[in-house]
């Protein structure tokens, strides 16, 4: 997702080396798409399930998740609001959308809503079951807590610093993985790919903002 430079992921042996490294070529990129798989296992009550879908991300605070298989579900932020649809339901959830001094969500810090090395300590860590194993992985935990997570995993391609897998672990216990590949960067995607409209005949739920 990022272009490669003279040093790689794999000849750096620190932590705070690599997390400059990525975080000075993420600076780079504008917007990208990617196809993606969602792995959860555990939580509450001990699922495990599989997904897979795209996803369009615009920074700032644009992002567009399209879950193909095995249930359509739609999860849209347009910078201001964020929507969750899941048509089989019938219901749309809208939900206002954290400003710059609350808590980024780890699925927000890949539209541009944290910084390594300002919001982060980094350490090197053993790659994640679900992530190709070709990646190097990079533990983030944040410096101020969180409600939404402890930590965050990244899984960096060695060869050009791509972002190629995403790992935490949320309040209820379970843990998320999201694999990226078919990666597309500054693509030049447009607003619109982040608007939604509110189907007809949908129960609409709108949360309070998050104090």
């Amino acid at each position: 997702m990022f272009a490669s430079g003279r040093a790689t992921a794999q000849t750096m042996s620190t932590a705070p080396e690599l997390a400059q490294a990525v975080q000075r070529k993420y600076d780079t990129v504008r917007d990208f798409s990617a196809d993606f798989v969602h792995t959860y296992r555990g939580g509450v009550l001990r699922r495990q399930l599989s997904e897979k879908g795209h996803v369009f991300i615009k920074k700032p605070g644009r992002m567009r998740w399209e879950y193909t298989a095995p249930d359509e579900k739609l999860f849209v932020s347009d910078s201001r609001k964020i929507y969750s649809y899941v048509p089989a339901d019938k219901q749309v959830v809208v939900m206002s959308m954290p400003d710059q001094a609350t808590a980024t969500t780890p699925v927000l810090f890949l539209a541009g809503r944290g910084n390594i090395d300002r919001d982060f300590s980094a350490e090197l860590a053993p790659l994640p079951d679900g992530l190709p194993k070709d990646l190097r992985a990079l533990k983030l935990t944040p410096k101020g807590r969180q409600p939404d997570f402890e930590w965050l995993i990244i899984g960096v391609d060695p060869a050009t610093f791509g972002l190629r897998g995403l790992v935490f672990v949320d309040a209820q216990g379970g843990t998320s993985t999201f694999s990226f590949a078919n990666l597309k960067e500054n693509v030049g995607l447009a607003d619109k790919t982040f608007d939604f409209r509110i189907p007809r005949g949908v129960n609409v739920v709108t949360d309070a903002p998050r104090p």
